[in-house]
């Protein structure tokens, strides 16, 4: 990208809280907060100043499948970008100290969480759709998995999976890609070697309902409807078929539910894809007593694109958003990097634009009604919180 003047450096790790045994819940979490609280050499107030005094930033996330860390700066201080992540990537000091500190910060993280319902009904949206699986928990670990992981855990973790074999370093902005493989060859101090985990494929997603009880003004409403994998051929299909749902502005639920009804502030549908399954989710969050006709006008939708499809004006639009969303994404170095990393970490290549493009642009209503019939006609997950009774809602009826 030579005509911007940053440069991003993602390092990920093809390991999430999916590939941790059930003593170990959270310990890709806890990675995530202790990498950059320093090295031997670097203490993280130290590492820290050095980004903000570029004007920089630094974060990382953990997934269901991976963990990511990166650095954003300007592009002529990228040495010191490539410096900081290598060194915290291959030799971070977990000083006890800070284990410990971080531990009290991901506990509190945690009580947080539970306390923001519009995130907690997507969490057991899961822990209903996979009960027993690593799928199905979440990626922060609990209370007690937390407060029983040693250092010495952590570190074992650390030494299995943070290895080069399992990782991706993808590197966005003004850069020259020669220089930036030089610099991490010789940077490198890790260990060698390394594999993917290897992963248990999770049961059929189960149907049913699950209610959270909590004295919220506002019910929080999530239909789940299991889709396959992220390398199904129908990938492309279910994305025109998501934006039409609840994507965006003009989608079904958005407009009947919050602009021709007013029941809803937010309303929207997104995917969850993992390597062998995956879920299309219907959210709401509306007034209790409005709750249960939220749901029938959501169900009611599902029903009618599996029954009819969609129309050519609905193709339409929905190819154009994703074709002007993907455009609009490569003019951010770190959007940029993500995209080259998790392309390359989840499905072994890159695409290049024009070829994403052609792919959804070779969509047809009659293959969004198709990938409809098959994902709408599974029978759904209900996940609620709110001020309700295990009983207040029944199961949903199927497309």
């Amino acid at each position: 990208m030579p005509d911007v003047a940053s440069a991003t450096v993602g390092f990920w790790v093809g390991t999430g809280s999916r590939d941790e045994a059930p003593e170990l819940a959270g310990a890709s979490h806890f990675l995530e907060h202790l990498l950059f609280k320093g090295t031997p050499t670097r203490t993280a107030a130290a590492i820290a100043e050095d980004v903000d005094a570029l004007g920089g930033d630094m974060n990382a996330f953990t997934t269901k499948e991976y963990t990511a860390f990166y650095v954003r700066l300007l592009a002529d201080s990228l040495d010191l970008g490539l410096d900081i992540l290598s060194d915290v990537m291959w030799d971070p000091a977990f000083r006890p100290d800070e284990v410990e500190a971080e531990r009290q910060v991901i506990l509190e993280e945690i009580l947080m969480h539970s306390d923001e319902p519009s995130d907690l009904v997507h969490d057991r949206l899961l822990e209903g759709a996979y009960p027993g699986h690593p799928l199905g928990r979440d990626v922060l670990g609990d209370e007690g998995t937390i407060e029983a992981m040693s250092r010495d855990d952590i570190r074992g973790f650390f030494s299995t999976h943070y290895r080069p074999g399992n990782m991706v370093v993808s590197v966005a902005g003004a850069i020259d890609h020669d220089r930036v493989a030089e610099g991490l060859e010789a940077r490198f101090a890790g260990s060698t070697g390394g594999s993917p985990p290897r992963r248990s494929e999770p049961g059929p997603s189960r149907a049913g309902t699950i209610v959270t009880r909590r004295p919220t003004e506002q019910a929080h409403l999530v239909v789940g409807l299991a889709t396959p994998g992220r390398h199904d051929e129908d990938r492309f299909s279910l994305a025109v078929l998501d934006h039409i749902l609840g994507g965006g502005l003009s989608s079904r639920l958005f407009q009947e539910i919050r602009e021709r009804r007013g029941l809803a502030y937010s309303v929207y549908s997104y995917r969850a894809t993992f390597e062998d399954t995956g879920m299309l989710a219907l959210y709401a969050g509306t007034a209790p007593a409005k709750a249960r006709e939220v749901l029938d006008i959501m169900m009611d939708e599902v029903h009618k694109v599996a029954a009819e499809g969609v129309t050519e004006r609905e193709l339409a639009v929905a190819k154009s958003h994703i074709r002007g969303e993907t455009a609009l994404s490569l003019e951010d170095s770190a959007a940029r990097m993500s995209r080259v990393a998790r392309s390359l970490l989840l499905h072994g290549e890159v695409m290049t634009v024009d070829e994403l493009i052609a792919r959804v642009e070779a969509v047809t209503t009659d293959d969004v009604h198709a990938v409809a019939r098959r994902v709408l006609g599974a029978a759904p997950v209900l996940a609620v919180v709110g001020p309700f009774a295990e009983d207040d809602f029944g199961p949903l009826r199927v497309a």
